[in-house]
Order: structure tokens, then C-alpha cells, then sequence
């Protein structure tokens, strides 16, 4: 409440009143002061009088002298209001402090049981403002009230990370990871949309900051102005409280009572330092690399002649192929694919590969598979790409033997990137001669990306032995809208896909239910699935090498919060060589993984490729 608030109102602050007389009191210009009577105006209507008093003096009965005097009266009316607007800041005040108090971290826990619960937090604020002098009482006050509202958008960061990340989020290593978010909206949206997003998140951090200060200086107010009965409340409260500790008291599952953000602020304290040693634990573990002085001519031995595809396809996890709802579709889709390919001649072998990420964040995932070490944040990604470490596709390039192409449909900027993972040639969504329209996240159709990768190097006549990484984004966030197969013949510029564009949801549409959304997603892993089988079908020979993997599991919305973080692999090859070599790995007969499968951490599958395909002893 202003500090020109008078004090002893019914329900009022206990602040001054600025409102007395002085320079100009009327009563020094010869007017009566009105007195005060019991059941009558109370103090704020004298003061109000007095001013229209002081009005009348400057200009009779001006228009201003004749709104003061209204203002004042009737007398029981202005109290009631007073006393009424006190109480209600009073109780919005406090349901401010407990929502920010009670509000959980994480999607799934925000449902009616989340109120029922007594946060200790709560009680020692209370216990907090009651022993504050008063001299500093406002002051402290308001800082505390900062320190909830921050803990709150901390809150409000960890539900948007585990929406899509399914983890929290990291005061350390996250930040640069809010940019990658501006630059979805901005591909997704639009420029206007990304603006009017970071407006809003701005302007919702200020909302937040100052209701939580202004609700607790107004609660350090009335709990001064009441001291003895806010200590009989505040000593209720604190008994209550440690009963249903000692009683174990729960509701849902979770303890009534509750240490929410206690519980966060200790766990957010030890993250912190885990992540501010991670760049020592980091370079300790980057310092070693098998195969850095490796021989040129050591290197992958058998493959030498082959062209050799490791394919990325976004968001394709465990989830598409055990998932009740999916596994059928998806399953007779691997099936009818698996049998397609033994009648071109082909063979696979699968297994799983525990990803670092889930639910976005593909790069740490492509990172990890292709240097053989754990990238899981922003910051080892930036060591890794600053270093010489050998990858997958860069021993490819050491030998000689191979040109090494990327196909990123997704990399709409400059990639220098590119160059640290070894790649002779990058084509990215600008340079695949795409001329059809976006379907959402992803800028060009799986299928139209390997068809241009046939055009412009697959397909050309007395090249050389090819290594591509290839990302296929049709599966991408938010499967809305999704493209369809077409006829490989009629794919042209892109345009045919105008139409299918047209005929797709809408986002809004798609994502009314978790229902829908997982119908989508299923399809368009299927899109892909096709799509990279239809292009070795028509395409692949006895020197083609697939390896096929999703990059991690999708949104949780998806997976149903599903903590698991694998991911399906595949090796294809029509040539019984290249697979005998990998007979040693357990890995399942057919592009489908059995459940009980091997599973490695992504990091691992370097060494175990670039062993796999040297040099064999004897």
C-alpha cells in the first residue's frame, strides 16, 4: 500500500499519515477542522474534508472542492470499502505466497493435490516477518519477496525443461539453451512470433517479482499490526506441521507436510557444483582418445569401397517401437520394410543406444555418437567442437579414401561446426534446391532430402567411395503439419508437396490431447522409416552401408514421462562381409530391436565401429 496511505485505518497499513496539516493547515486560515464523532466519517473522510476544505479556499465552489467533499461521504460507506479493499489485498497477499510457495517443478505434479500440502517455507517466513524490526522490516520484506518470486521462475523454467526435456533446468550450463528456443520460435512463428514469446516471458518475470514482493510486505504489515494473534496462528501452524511429520500425514503419496522449495534450492546448490567441475571431469575424460594416433592407413579396413550412410532419424526412441499405442503400427511397418529389403538383398542387425538427451537437443546426441564421448550440455559441446578429438566421420575422412558429405536440412545458419566433425561438403536447408513449403520445425520432407542427396552425389557416375551424415527432420517437434510419401519420379522442385501441405493439422489441432499427439508423432516416424527404405530400395547396392538410429526419445508428452533413453540402431548392408564383422555384438536379426537387446551408452559405438572395421588380428 502507498506510503500516503493514512495510518489506523480499518484494515489499513500502520505507515504515517502525510495527510496532517501543515504549511496551509486550514485550520491556520480560519476554517474548523471536522470533528470526528463516534459512528461517524472515521479519519480518512476528515481528511478528505479537510481537503475540500483547502479546495474551497483556492476556488469556491470549484469542481475539485465539490469531488473531495462527494468523496467523503456517505461516512459508514467509504469505511466499509476501506476495510473491505484492506482485507482483500490482505488475502491476496497471502494466496500469492502460497501459490508461489506450493507450486511445483515439474508438469505432471501441477493437479489439485498440490495445495494440500503445509510448506514449512510458509511458516518461517511468517516467523521471518514477525522478528524483523521495524525499522527494516519493509526492506527485508521486499527482498524476500524477490527471493520467492525468483525461486518461482526457477520453478517456471524447470516445468518448460521437463515439458520438453524431461529434466531440469541448469543455472550453470542451460542459458545458452534459452537462445536455441528463441530460434525455434523464430523458425516456427516467425520473427513477430518470437518477439511477442520473449515480451511475454519478460513481462511474466516482472509480474512475477513484484506481486511475490508487494504480497510480502503486505503480509509483514498486517502480521506486525497483529503480532499477538499472527504468533498463536504462526504456533498452530509450526504444531501442525511437525505432527504430521512425526505422523507421517500424506496425501497422494507425498507428505502433507511439505519443504517443496527447501528441497529444490538444496538440490539446485549441489547441481551447481556438479556442473561447475564438469568442465575439469570433462577434459580429463577428452584426454584420452583410442584412436587419435591411429594410422591413416589403420583406419576402417573394412569398408574400404563402400559407401557408407549413418542417418539420423529426429525423435525416434524406444517409445515408437514398445509403446502399446505405437508398437503395432510401427512394428508392421519395420516388418513389411525388413522384408522389402531381404528381397532387394539386403540384411540388418539392431540393437539400442542410450542417448544423453531426450526430447530435444539432437546435436549433443549426433555429438556423442560421432566422438565417442559423453556430450550432454552446451558447454562440452563448445569444448568438443573446439578440439581435435577424432570422430566417427572424421576418421573417414583421415584415411583418404572417402569424400565426407553432411546433409543437415535443419542448419539454416553458418555451421562451422562442420568442419570439426570432418566434412568435405555440407549441404544444409538452403542448399537442396527445396522449393516446397516447411512443415513446421522442419524445413524439407525426409523423402526430398534423400532423393536430393541421390541427385547431387549418391547418384553420380564415376565418383568415388562416399561417407554422408545424413539428418532426416521429419520427425521433428511438433508433427504438425507432416508430409506423406510421394512418387520418387514426381518430387521435382519440392512443389507437389504444396498441396499436402494444405491438407495438413494444424498444431493447434494436433496438440488439443496427448492422444493426437502421439498419433502424429507415429506418423511421422513411419514417414521416415519409409522414406530412408524406399531410398535403399531404389537406390542401394552391394557397396551401400546403412547405419540408421534415432537421436533420442521424444517430448515426455509423448513417452508418457517415460524415464528411459534409448533409442533404436540399425546396421544395413547387402554385403554378408560387413555384418559378420558386428556378429560379436548381440545385436537382433532385422531393423527391429528385441526388448532384450544390448544396450550402450551412445558414447560407446565408436570404438566399437572403428574396432569393429580395422584391421582384424591374424
Amino acid at each position: 500500500m502507498s506510503h500516503h496511505t493514512p495510518s489506523h485505518l480499518p484494515g489499513g497499513s500502520d505507515e504515517t499519515d502525510s495527510g496532517r496539516a501543515g504549511t496551509g493547515d486550514p485550520t491556520a486560515a480560519g476554517e474548523a477542522k471536522p470533528a470526528a464523532t463516534p459512528g461517524g466519517p472515521g479519519r480518512r473522510a476528515c481528511v478528505v474534508r479537510g481537503l475540500a476544505a483547502r479546495a474551497g479556499l483556492l476556488g469556491g465552489h470549484s469542481r475539485l472542492a465539490r469531488g473531495l467533499a462527494a468523496l467523503a461521504g456517505p461516512p459508514d460507506r467509504r469505511a466499509r470499502i476501506a476495510r473491505y479493499a484492506a482485507v482483500g489485498s490482505t488475502v491476496l497477499a497471502v494466496g500469492v505466497l502460497l501459490a508461489a510457495l506450493l507450486l511445483p517443478n515439474r508438469p505432471d505434479r501441477l493437479t489439485p493435490a498440490a495445495v494440500e500440502h503445509l510448506p514449512a517455507e510458509g511458516i518461517l517466513l511468517a516467523v521471518v516477518l514477525l522478528v524483523l524490526p521495524s525499522r527494516a522490516r519493509r526492506a527485508a520484506a521486499a527482498a524476500i519477496g524477490v527471493l520467492i518470486g525468483l525461486v518461482t521462475l526457477l520453478k517456471c523454467l524447470d516445468i518448460g525443461f521437463y515439458s520438453v526435456l524431461y529434466r531440469p533446468f541448469d543455472l550453470v550450463l542451460d542459458w545458452g539453451l534459452l537462445g536455441n528456443a528463441a530460434d525455434y520460435l523464430r523458425d516456427t512463428s516467425g520473427r513477430t512470433g518470437e518477439l511477442v514469446a520473449i515480451a511475454g516471458a519478460l513481462l511474466l518475470a516482472v509480474v512475477v517479482l513484484v506481486l511475490s514482493a508487494g504480497a510480502t510486505v503486505r503480509l509483514s504489515t498486517v502480521l506486525a499490526r497483529h503480532r499477538a494473534r499472527s504468533v498463536r496462528v504462526v504456533l498452530v501452524l509450526s504444531t501442525a506441521w511437525i505432527t504430521c511429520v512425526v505422523l507421517g500425514v500424506q496425501r497422494g503419496g507425498v507428505p502433507v507436510a511439505s519443504t517443496l522449495d527447501a528441497d529444490l534450492l538444496g538440490d539446485r546448490a549441489k547441481q551447481i557444483r556438479v556442473s561447475l567441475a564438469d568442465a575439469r571431469l570433462f577434459r580429463r575424460q577428452a584426454a584420452h582418445d583410442a584412436f587419435a594416433h591411429t594410422p591413416p592407413n589403420q583406419l576402417l579396413t573394412g569398408l574400404r569401397g563402400k559407401d557408407v550412410l549413418f542417418t539420423f532419424i529426429e525423435s525416434y526412441g524406444r517409445s515408437a517401437i514398445e509403446d502399446p499405442a505405437m508398437a503395432p503400427r510401427i512394428g508392421r511397418v519395420l516388418k513389411e520394410s525388413d522384408d522389402a529389403l531381404k528381397a532387394a538383398g539386403f540384411r540388418a542387425r539392431s540393437g539400442w543406444l542410450r542417448s544423453p538427451v531426450t526430447g530435444g537437443g539432437s546435436w549433443l546426441a549426433h555429438s556423442t555418437f560421432l566422438s565417442g564421448l559423453w556430450i550432454s550440455n552446451q558447454q562440452r559441446f563448445r569444448s568438443l567442437t573446439s578440439s581435435d578429438r577424432t570422430t566417427l566421420t572424421g576418421a573417414f575422412r583421415r584415411t583418404g579414401a572417402w569424400r565426407t558429405v553432411g546433409v543437415v536440412p535443419g542448419v539454416l545458419v553458418a555451421w562451422p561446426e562442420g568442419r570439426f566433425f570432418g566434412l568435405d561438403h555440407i549441404y544444409d536447408g538452403h542448399h537442396l534446391d527445396y522449393h516446397g513449403p516447411d512443415f513446421g520445425w522442419s524445413q524439407v520432407p525426409d523423402q526430398f532430402t534423400l532423393q536430393t542427396f541421390q541427385r547431387r552425389e549418391f547418384g553420380k557416375r564415376g565418383r568415388g567411395p562416399i561417407m554422408a551424415e545424413i539428418i532426416l527432420t521429419s520427425s521433428h517437434y511438433p508433427w504438425a503439419p507432416l508430409p506423406r510419401m510421394v512418387d520418387w519420379a514426381k518430387l521435382g522442385d519440392g512443389s507437389v508437396f504444396q498441396q499436402i501441405r494444405r491438407e495438413g493439422k494444424s498444431q493447434q489441432e494436433v496438440w488439443r490431447n496427448a492422444e493426437s499427439v502421439r498419433t502424429e508423432y507415429r506418423t511421422s516416424v513411419e514417414y521416415s522409416l519409409n522414406s530412408l527404405v524406399g531410398f535403399l530400395r531404389l537406390y542401394g547396392d552391394e557397396n551401400t552401408v546403412v547405419v540408421f538410429l534415432g537421436d533420442h526419445q521424444p517430448v515426455p508428452t509423448v513417452t508418457g514421462n517415460s524415464p528411459r533413453k534409448e533409442v533404436p540402431v540399425t546396421v544395413v548392408a547387402r554385403d554378408p562381409k560387413v555384418l559378420a564383422r558386428i556378429s560379436g555384438w548381440g545385436w537382433t536379426e532385422g531393423l527391429k530391436p528385441a526388448a532384450n537387446a544390448p544396450v550402450w551408452g551412445m558414447d560407446s559405438f565408436r570404438d566399437r565401429f572403428l574396432k569393429a572395421f580395422g584391421p582384424q588380428p591374424g
